[in-house]
Order: structure tokens, then sequence, then C-alpha cells
């Protein structure tokens, strides 16, 4: 296991680049602060590089907000986003971690996940997978991590989320903790408009066990 000082490369690190990422963003960003402490412990358990934008995330900042709070990348933790990366993927225990051969790196409001592929999912790895709540299946989205975080940053969201959000998503999400998600019913992979669904605000841990997404790969 690499030391803290063999992980955080000072003049080669993918900050700057992770920065400039998110001022070109034409989608809303939220940047997390987090505790240097907090940075060091989830990049130590993480065991990437601060050369990488997710090493760099998870080092520098808490984690991201996107469109409002609608999507979270998940980083060190912080009190709008109180899970840290490592720790919602039990990086840092004896057990499995949550869903091995992956690494669940964000999530959304209506209670879909996002996995970079290690083997457990289908295609190569290093790619990232959505989990659909409204299919309950692992969909591949073609690109790794990096892209996948441009395509957060500046990509339709409005389109990719439309079956699943609902007029007032906004304002209700502007409420959402980050530890949370919508739970809805009918479920949303039954046939229902989401207009006419109820939902109310649940765990996200309780949905993950709900959908069985790790049961799904």
């Amino acid at each position: 296991m690499r030391e803290l000082h063999e992980l955080v490369d000072v003049e080669d690190s993918a900050l700057p680049l992770l920065q400039s990422w998110i001022a070109a963003a034409t989608n809303e960003v939220e940047w997390l602060p987090c505790d240097a402490s907090a940075g060091a412990a989830a990049l130590t358990a993480l065991q990437v590089t601060t050369r990488s934008p997710m090493g760099a995330l998870v080092h520098a900042s808490g984690g991201l907000l996107v469109d409002g709070g609608w999507l979270r990348i998940l980083g060190a933790g912080s009190t709008k986003l109180p899970r840290s990366l490592p720790e919602w993927n039990k990086l840092q225990t004896e057990a499995p971690g949550r869903l091995p051969g992956a690494l669940l790196v964000g999530d959304d409001a209506a209670g879909g996940f996002f996995a970079v592929n290690g083997g457990a999912l289908p295609g190569r790895p290093g790619v990232v997978h959505y989990f659909a709540p409204d299919s309950l299946t692992w969909e591949c989205l073609d690109v790794g991590y990096s892209d996948w975080l441009c395509w957060v940053f500046s990509g339709d969201l409005a389109t990719y989320y439309a079956n699943v959000r609902w007029p007032t998503w906004r304002t209700d999400g502007a409420t959402l903790a980050g530890d949370h998600a919508y739970s809805f019913y009918p479920p949303l992979f039954t046939a229902a408009a989401i207009g006419t669904r109820d939902r109310r605000a649940v765990p996200i841990a309780e949905l993950w066990d709900l959908y069985g997404a790790r049961d799904a790969v």
C-alpha cells in the first residue's frame, strides 16, 4: 500500500485540468470543500495518484454537486455530501466492497448509480456504467472516468434524465440531502408518467439494497 506522499504529485497534479473543466461547464457545478485530513485519508484509501482527475478530486474536494444537486460526484465527503468515495465503496473495511470488481463514483436524485468497471461489468475495464432505476440494468456509457466528468459538466442532462424528472424536480432537489435519493411509487421500472408517481426521499443505501444493483451485474 502506497503512502500519501507517493500519491500526491504537486508538480503534475490533474487539479488545474479538473478546475478548467468546471470553469468551462455549461451545467451548474458546485465544488464542495473538504478538510485536508479527509482528503488525505480518502486518497490513501483509494490508492490512485493526484495525476488522475479522480485522485485530484478525491484529495482536494468533498465532492461535486451538479445541476442543483441532481447528480452527485463522490470525493472526500462534506456536510452536503456526507459520503466519501472510499467509504461508500467500503474500501476501508474487511468485508467485500459494495460492488466488488467496480468502483461507484457517483449517483443521482432518481436513484441511479455510476460505476467504473473493474471487471465485474460487461465490457472493457475503466469504462463507466450507469445503473438505471427505470430498467434495473447496468448500461455501458462507453467512456472512461475523465470523459464521463466532461459529459457531466457539459452534456445534455435534460435529455438524458427526461423520463425521470418531474416539473418541480429542481426546487424539490434543492433540499435533498447528499446521502438521499427519491423513491417512487409506482416504481420507475413500471409504466406510468413521472408526474403521476408519488415520491419520497430515502437514504441512498436503502435504494441500493432495494434495487439489487449489486446482483444485477
